[in-house]
Parts: structure tokens; C-alpha cells; sequence
């Protein structure tokens, strides 16, 4: 789950990381009252969750409340890469004088959470590592004893951090992993960290990514999820309790265990064909859930054929069964389904699905092959 700009740097501030103080609107006549209070220039800021709001117009300077206001009304129902902006946050123009990357990330090679800064900031960091991959310095902190200063300053001196600010840097890039461990982020970052002209460090923009399978510890924080921001059936997944990708192939899966389902793709591709989606349905799974899960698999025309592969341990063959008829039953389906089921029950769920005659399949590329010819129209 990513938090929107003004969620993240609130997240910030509570930790101790110095941001702006800003206030997020819904009008241009709102986005005026909170310029009139802030005084002097400020930063009109879309706030939607893609890449590159800048450079599309979303982000507009005002140099005063009526220049504010009228800069609102130009952002306030654009569209960026397809999401459109439905609310701004008013921030007070910073007087920057240099621009600093600041990022926390899990490194699941090293099992380590990794702290990155660059002195290029401003600019996605992926772009840094494909053209100065030299600028970016890392160190990686410790699982029980965290980051600590002396860490810290190893970024600070790599980046050439003037010396009177290294210890308002260690401050933050140690506020900055604590925020990481405690919303069982998946990244932090503050893009860009700014000199100011007064030669202080702030916040200027913030981005956190929460993994979604700790949200339960977290519900403040699943408050903050933004369902206008989501694809529709990654939603309704959400609603079911399902993992699911929408992904822009042909071929709907729908597997249990994440694994399985990896492999169920690869193979659909080696076949010659595309998936249309990742979806997990799980350990346990009963016919209600499955159900659910094929509805939102139908629910995208682009799906010419559904592969179903369930291996049977927890989750019981003939529920899946029974799921799937409930499914086609209740919605109207003008597409194959092909479904392999192997362990608890697949006789009984074999059965099933042999007297509603739906193409069935004795082993995962035996059911990928009859999957991709499906749709392509060639199964006979």
C-alpha cells in the first residue's frame, strides 16, 4: 500500500523529520483560505500516486494566495497517467539551495535494511543508478541494533554533506529508518532532502510503501488507503482477502500459494501465451472465495481463457470445484476454463467438474497448453 506525499511526510513529522508545514485541499477556494494563513509564496502539489507529477504539469509555484488559487483550479481534476488529481497539498515555497536523494529499503538478498543517499536528488533514484551509479552510497543497518551514528555519517560524508550539518543528517536518517520499522514499510524515502538558504534540512517530498501483509498491526495506517488511487479488482481482491496483480495478458490464472502461482505463469508463457493476472486464492480457500476470485477474474475483457491450478493440501479440491460452478453459474461466462486440481479430494473435485464438462487437465503443462490454445480459439 503507498501513502500519498502529505500522509508520508506526516508519518515523517511524528518521528522528528523536519517538513514543511503544509495543508492538503479539495477546492481552489480551500487551497487560497490555507495560502492566505500560510503567508508568501507556496507549492501547489497533485496529489496522486505516480512518478513524474512535475513534468506533467501537477506541481505549480504561486506567489501569492490568488495566484494559488488559480493554480488549484489548473491541477484540481487533471489527469496524470491516467489517475485524475482530486486533491492538492499547499506547501510554503522552500528557498532550496541544494537537492539531497535519502532512501530506506529492504535488500532482501542481504536480509538487511539498506540506507541510501545521493547528492543527486530531485530525480527518481533509479535513474541515478543507471547513469552515476557512483553517487549513490549505501550502508546497510543492523536488525537489532539499527542504524547507527556512525553509519549515518558514512552517507553524510559520502555525499559531501557540509560538517555543520552532519548531525541534523544522522538525526534524520536515523528517524527515517525508525519510521521504516515501525509501518513495516517496504520503502521510505524523502526525495528531495533540501539545504535550505537559512543552511537547515527539510523534507521536501516523502514516499512510503507499507508491505500490505502487516497492515493488520497497523489500522491507522490502512485508514489511509486511497481506493480511487487502486485498480478496481486489485480492490475487490483486497475485500476477499486474495493477492492479486492485474497484469495485461490473455489468459486469467487462478492458483493457490504464491510459488505456484509464479510458476503457473512462467509456464503459460513458455507455451506461447500471456497471463492476465497473478491471483493467489490461498491456503483453505472455500467455494465462496473462489467464486469471488473467478468473478474478478472475468470481470477483465480481455480474458480469452482461465487457467485454474490448485495443488490440494489445506485448500480441498472439491471446494475449488464447487467454487468454480458457483462462479460460472452466477456470472455470464463466454470464455474456456481449463483446471488442473491435484491432492485432498481431487477425485471428488475431478468429478465435478467432468459432469459440468469443463476442460480438465492431468498435469500443470498439460492444463498450460490446453490453456493458451483456448484462447487462441484452437482447442478442439
Amino acid at each position: 500500500m503507498n501513502l500519498h506525499e502529505y500522509q508520508s511526510k506526516r508519518v515523517f513529522a511524528r518521528c522528528g523529520i523536519p517538513v514543511p508545514s503544509g495543508e492538503v485541499a479539495t477546492t481552489p477556494g480551500a487551497v487560497r483560505d490555507i495560502a492566505v494563513r500560510l503567508g508568501g509564496p507556496v507549492v501547489v502539489k497533485s496529489q496522486v500516486l505516480v512518478g513524474g507529477r512535475g513534468k506533467a504539469g501537477g506541481i505549480k509555484l504561486a506567489k501569492n494566495a490568488d495566484e494559488a488559487e488559480q493554480r488549484a483550479d489548473e491541477i484540481l481534476g487533471m489527469k496524470i497517467k491516467g489517475l485524475t488529481v482530486k486533491k492538492v497539498l499547499v506547501d510554503p515555497a522552500a528557498d532550496i539551495r541544494k537537492e539531497i536523494y535519502l532512501g530506506a529499503v529492504l535488500d532482501r538478498g542481504i536480509r538487511r535494511v539498506v540506507l541510501m543517499a545521493s547528492s543527486e536528488g530531485g530525480v527518481d533514484i533509479e535513474e541515478v543508478a543507471a547513469t552515476a551509479p557512483d553517487k549513490i552510497i549505501k550502508v546497510a543497518a543492523h536488525p537489532f541494533l539499527g542504524l547507527k551514528p556512525h553509519q549515518a555519517r558514512i552517507l553524510a560524508d559520502g555525499i559531501g554533506l557540509p560538517k555543520e550539518l552532519t548531525n541534523d543528517f544522522i538525526k534524520i536518517a536515523q528517524n527515517l529508518y525508525q519510521v521504516f520499522v515501525n509501518v513495516d514499510a517496504s520503502l521510505a524515502e524523502i526525495n528531495p532532502l533540501v539545504i535550505t538558504g537559512e543552511n537547515k534540512l527539510l523534507a521536501l517530498d516523502g514516499k512510503i510503501s507499507i508491505d500490505d501483509n502487516a497492515l493488520f498491526r497497523h489500522p491507522e495506517l490502512a485508514e489511509m488507503r486511497d481506493p480511487d488511487e487502486e485498480d478496481a479488482s486489485e480492490r475487490e481482491a483486497n475485500r476477499y482477502g486474495l493477492s492479486y496483480i492485474h497484469l495485461d495478458g490473455e489468459i486469467g490464472c487462478m492458483v493457490n500459494g504464491a510459488g505456484l502461482a509464479m510458476a503457473t505463469m512462467d509456464i503459460v508463457k513458455l507455451y506461447g501465451g500471456e497471463p492476465a493476472n497473478f491471483l493467489d486464492i490461498g491456503g483453505g480457500a472455500q467455494a465462496d472465495k473462489v467464486a469471488a476470485a473467478l468473478r474478478i477474474i472475468l470481470s477483465d475483457s480481455r480474458v480469452k481463457a482461465v487457467l485454474i491450478n490448485i495443488f490440494g493440501g489445506i485448500t480441498r479440491c472439491d471446494e475449488v470445484a464447487r467454487g468454480v460452478l458457483e462462479a460460472i453459474g452466477s456470472l455470464d461466462v463466454r470464455v474456456p476454463f481449463v483446471v488442473r486440481l491435484v491432492g485432498t479430494n481431487e477425485e471428488e473435485g475431478r468429478q465435478i467438474l467432468a459432469e459440468a464438462n469443463l476442460i480438465t487437465a492431468t498435469s500443470l503443462a498439460d492444463a498450460a497448453e490446453k490453456a493458451v490454445a483456448a484462447a487462441k480459439g484452437e482447442l478442439k
